[in-house]
């Protein structure tokens, strides 16, 4: 049951991936992360409050997730939208699989962590994965895009943006969330409860994404006609992504090896490429499939070997 719950996060992460995708030359990118950002406080939040989550965090561990939120949700989510207007779910999901091993780094010089030679070996895996699915081009001709905007907007990123924005963008949201992750590992050690851990961060991202709504800048204030259709796909985004892929994930870590589930919850690349076919018509050449596998198997050696 654990493995299945695991697979089932995975799948919920994909598709959210999409879902914002599907907002492209509709929605800015400040905009959409407010809507995001939001709905994820309103969902973790109130199960927080259900299962009494608000009690066991303390002021210290209160510091450590607002770090945790802004480096791992504030800026990582936004680097992360725009990385997907402009390169697409799928290589972004690709990149993200950066975060298995900056984290491992991370733990590294910052924790005290040991590396060894199988989690080496992982990280290896991992960027000949990415090199070999995002750094092969394919001959035969592709739409532009992934996964085709729907009608036009003010919203330029992602149409004029060079590629190798987009690919820097994905690598600093796996950084973010590397980095998120670094900070939250203590609270989370001290027993602070998942469900108002994901509130704190995602609240002071929701926070921060409110205050600069008001900042005269030009980015900010995009003109916008306000579409019921995106704001569903926006809340229904973090739905799928952050509260019921989250809830899967914590199920599953309740009864299952944490290694195996963390593997099995990164599996996301792969299961992102068949929802890219459907919505595109445009099978994936097989390096991607390749290089998908090649990354899921890194992430597997570090999360294993740990």
């Amino acid at each position: 049951m654990s493995e299945s719950l695991a697979l089932a996060a995975s799948v919920c992460i994909a598709l959210s991936g999409m879902l914002i995708a599907e907002l492209k030359g509709r929605v800015d990118i400040v905009r959409l992360a407010r809507w995001q950002m939001v709905a994820a406080f309103s969902i973790t939040g109130a199960a927080a409050l259900v299962v009494g989550g608000w009690r066991s965090i303390g002021s210290h561990e209160a510091g450590l997730l607002v770090v945790s939120g802004i480096c791992g949700i504030f800026i990582a989510s936004t680097t992360y939208f725009a990385a997907i207007y402009i390169i697409g779910p799928r290589n972004t999901a690709l990149l993200f699989a950066l975060a298995s091993p900056f984290s491992l780094v991370l733990g590294y010089f910052f924790l005290g962590e040991t590396i060894v030679m199988q989690q080496m070996l992982g990280i290896v895996l991992v960027l000949a994965g990415i090199v070999l699915a995002v750094g092969v081009r394919r001959r035969d001709p592709v739409p532009a895009v992934e996964v085709p905007a729907v009608g036009a907007g003010p919203v330029a990123i992602g149409h004029a943006a060079p590629q190798w924005l987009g690919m820097l963008l994905g690598v600093v949201t796996a950084l973010g969330q590397a980095l998120g992750s670094l900070f939250a590992r203590p609270a989370m050690e001290a027993g602070v409860d998942p469900f108002a851990a994901m509130a704190v961060r995602s609240g002071v991202s929701a926070l921060l994404f409110v205050l600069i709504a008001f900042l005269p800048l030009a980015i900010v204030r995009r003109s916008y006609s306000f579409r019921s259709t995106d704001l569903g796909l926006a809340v229904a985004s973090a739905f799928v992504g952050t509260g019921l892929g989250m809830s899967l994930l914590l199920a599953a870590l309740a009864t299952g090896n944490v290694g195996i589930v963390t593997t099995l919850s990164s599996m996301t690349p792969i299961m992102i490429l068949p929802m890219v076919w459907l919505r595109s018509g445009v099978a994936p050449r097989r390096e991607a499939w390749f290089g998908a596998a090649l990354a899921v198997a890194g992430t597997a050696a570090i999360s294993l070997a740990g």
